[in-house]
């Protein structure tokens, strides 16, 4: 990263030079706006930008990650600062223009790029980290990736977030959805560390105006804060900013202030043979892992330190594979993870190997096969940028999530085996993962933000990749079948129950909210949001009156 693609930093009271050669100190008098002022930097560092349909970077701003959704746009609007949001949605509120925004692109459904959409807000160089002193709080803008985020808070401050693994996701939409990621069974979902954000919204005359919304108790605008603890992103207005501090932390310490990552990772990586897994192994293999997860759920379980995505490939990929990290400074972290890898091939015939393939999402890493203890960075470094997928321009993709409190049952288990074994399906890029969760996440009561799952042990995410246009019925009809198949019992998802609670609103399915295939009489929102989705129609009302920010599964007003 170089020139106008780096962050700004300000290294504490003293501030940095930022990678653009702007001198900076946070919360500077005389800055040409409050919003730049907060920010650390003396002036805008490019004036707004408008790309049109006959600019030569019009197609590579028109598209996300996910190549099955496009737009076109009348324009995109790349900006530099709250100001320039203000003014660019208000300039689309006057002339009655639809508006989607986009920060990271890892959208996986069509919520930015889309037919309907008049004006992209592109707030991918707003990237901004810095520590605010007179929040008392880390500021990130919201164009800021994961991978930038971990490296500014880590070096500057020996801090970070429990944040998602993928390294190019936008900070934006990940914490608005609730964010987490192999820290968070230790350290809770990346918004029980969230303590303000900025939201750009119109009210109920057509004004844009920013709004700054804490976790504080005498804030009239904590109501905005909660719903942007797990309420999903482009509900509200244009999230610009967030600020991080964990409840309860205090002092002037920017180093006290979030959680210390580990010293060091104990990382392990594992690959079982296809060619061994029948289907006697793999259900061992799948039981056991929902029954070690649900065993460790608790806050004060004695396994939280540990995290494992257990990745099930198609047949025609070859392989299966688990990654498994480790808080390297846990006393018995060695003793912990050869315990985990013991108790989820007991029973099995498969013998374990490197992961010599591309399994899951991820790269060979065979070089993890005997557990290594990296430094804490270098780990997520190394984790997140090992996803080939991130940085395919012809990707296509399907998603399909769950929650589950406890494991599968054995009809659940078969109809997983009969999808991923499948002879006319044939793409080995069509995947089962297995997502270790609970632990601190369980800690925080349901209703204290919007993210509503807090007592389910891990997550199930059903996906497939491919790049031929051709090819998307096959995939999406595939992960349907294996989906909709598992949780047919309750009419093709993973309803509110006993063993179930719901679907990830930052795995956005684009079923969910057809008949046709979620026959579980249960509402998008309910499954997403449950008990918590009135709030957060009563706050739409509040800060978004006329409906202004709206996707394909956005909030709604209520009705009366």
């Amino acid at each position: 990263m170089s020139g106008l693609n780096r962050r700004r930093v300000l290294a504490g009271a003293a501030g940095a030079l930022t990678a653009t050669g702007i001198a900076a100190t946070a919360g500077t008098a005389g800055s040409k706006s409050a919003a730049a002022a907060e920010a650390g930097v003396a002036s805008p560092p490019f004036d707004p930008v408008k790309i049109g349909p006959d600019d030569l970077r019009y197609p590579d701003l028109t598209r996300g990650m996910n190549q099955r959704w496009r737009s076109k746009p009348e324009h995109v609007r790349m900006a530099a600062t709250t100001d320039q949001v203000v003014g660019a949605v208000q300039e689309a509120v006057n002339a009655n223009k639809r508006v989607t925004v986009q920060g990271g692109g890892h959208c996986y459904a069509d919520f930015v790029h889309n037919p309907d959409v008049d004006v992209v807000i592109n707030l991918s160089e707003m990237k901004n980290v810095h520590f605010d002193q007179q929040r008392s709080a880390f500021a990130v803008e919201a164009g800021a990736t994961l991978l930038e985020l971990y490296e500014t808070l880590f070096k500057i401050w020996g801090v970070t977030v429990p944040g998602g693994m993928c390294f190019s996701v936008g900070v934006g939409g990940h914490v608005s959805g609730g964010g987490y990621g192999l820290l968070s069974r230790k350290h809770g979902l990346v918004v029980d560390h969230l303590h303000a954000v900025e939201v750009v919204t119109v009210d109920a005359s057509g004004k844009a105006k920013p709004v700054v919304a804490t976790r504080d108790a005498d804030d009239p605008n904590r109501d905005l804060w909660w719903a942007h603890t797990g309420g999903g992103g482009g509900n509200f207005g244009v999230i610009t900013r967030y600020w991080f501090r964990s409840p309860g932390a205090a002092g002037t310490d920017p180093g006290a202030l979030l959680p210390r990552p580990p010293e060091t990772l104990l990382v392990n990586a594992v690959s079982v043979s296809w060619s061994e897994l029948d289907e006697a192994s793999f259900t061992r293999m799948v039981r056991n892992y929902g029954t070690w997860f649900a065993n460790n759920s608790s806050p004060d379980a004695a396994g939280t330190s540990l995290s494992s995505f257990l990745m099930v490939n198609h047949k025609a990929n070859g392989s299966a594979g688990l990654l498994t990290v480790v808080d390297g400074t846990d006393p018995d972290a060695d003793a912990l993870l050869r315990d985990y890898l013991s108790k989820l091939f007991d029973g099995t015939s498969v013998q374990t190997r490197p992961m010599s393939e591309p399994v899951g999402e991820m790269s060979p890493a065979p070089e993890l096969y005997q557990p290594m203890r990296l430094p804490w960075y270098r780990a997520a470094r190394l984790l997140g940028t090992n996803n080939p997928t991130l940085n395919d321009p012809t990707m296509r993709g399907e998603y399909k999530s769950g929650y589950l409190k406890n494991g599968f049952s054995d009809a659940q288990i078969a109809t997983m085996y009969e999808q991923l074994t499948r002879s006319d399906h044939t793409n080995p890029a069509s995947i089962m993962v297995l997502l270790s969760y609970g632990g601190r996440i369980n800690s925080v009561p349901r209703e204290s933000t919007a993210s509503a799952q807090r007592d389910s042990a891990f997550k199930m995410l059903v996906e497939s990749f491919w790049s031929d246009a051709a090819e998307d019925s096959a995939n999406v009809d595939w992960c349907r079948a294996l989906y909709n198949g598992v949780f047919a019992d309750s009419g093709g998802y993973p309803v509110p129950n006993s063993q179930t609670d719901g679907c990830y609103i930052n795995y956005p399915d684009m079923d969910i909210t057809d008949p046709t295939y979620n026959g579980s009489g249960i509402p998008w929102h309910e499954l997403y949001y449950k008990q918590n989705y009135p709030e957060l129609q009563r706050i739409k009302k509040k800060y978004d009156p006329n409906n202004f920010f709206r996707h394909s599964q956005s909030i709604g007003l209520p009705s009366a």
